[in-house]
């Protein structure tokens, strides 16, 4: 098997740790396999991959798409550091408003799995970190929705003082976790 598929508190979220080959030159892993993902359950089709580079205290999130846009991601980091959260808004479930908060690195390898109808966010903890993810929908401006990164009722401990975080002005004045739609 090339992979570790470690379930988390959240149905549906994974943490995946692929195996890792290494020697003299360096090292060689897959990152993702159809094949293996199917039959560890996770069946989405991803179609687009995204990079991002950002800087240490730079927070980005809780964003994700509502609706018939919603998306699933693998994300991953090439670079660097980030403390990576998945929040939960399906209304439905046990879990609405719950996280997972993982430490994704180029040193672990490891990757989170989040699926359709969760907000996504990552913090650097390292001095930069190159960030890359694949989705399963393509993005949609319309369909965009967001809650404050320091929303109260979700709670995350983003491990960086309030006093270095570097955020948008468009995730500064985000709304709450009271106002996800029916529809997340």
């Amino acid at each position: 098997m090339s992979f570790n598929f470690i379930k988390t508190e959240i149905e549906g979220v994974y943490i995946i740790e692929p195996q890792i080959f290494e020697d003299a030159r360096g090292y060689f892993f897959e990152s993702y396999n159809e094949a293996e993902f199917i039959k560890n359950g996770i069946t989405n089709r991803f179609i687009q991959d995204n990079q991002s580079k950002s800087s240490y205290g730079v927070i980005r999130g809780l964003h994700c798409q509502l609706g018939e846009h919603s998306q699933a991601k693998l994300v991953r980091v090439l670079q660097g550091k980030v403390l990576d959260v998945a929040v939960d808004i399906r209304k439905d479930s046990p879990t609405f408003g719950k996280y997972v908060a993982v430490e994704l690195s180029a040193e672990n390898q490891r990757q989170l799995f989040i699926p359709r109808h969760f907000l996504h966010g990552f913090s650097v903890l390292s001095a930069t970190a190159v960030f890359a993810y694949k989705v399963d929908n393509l993005y949609c401006k319309e369909a965009e929705f967001g809650i404050r990164y320091d929303d109260p009722q979700i709670g995350v401990d983003w491990r960086v003082p309030a006093n270095k975080v570097l955020t948008s002005e468009k995730d500064r004045s985000a709304k709450g976790l009271k106002d996800v739609p029916d529809n997340g």
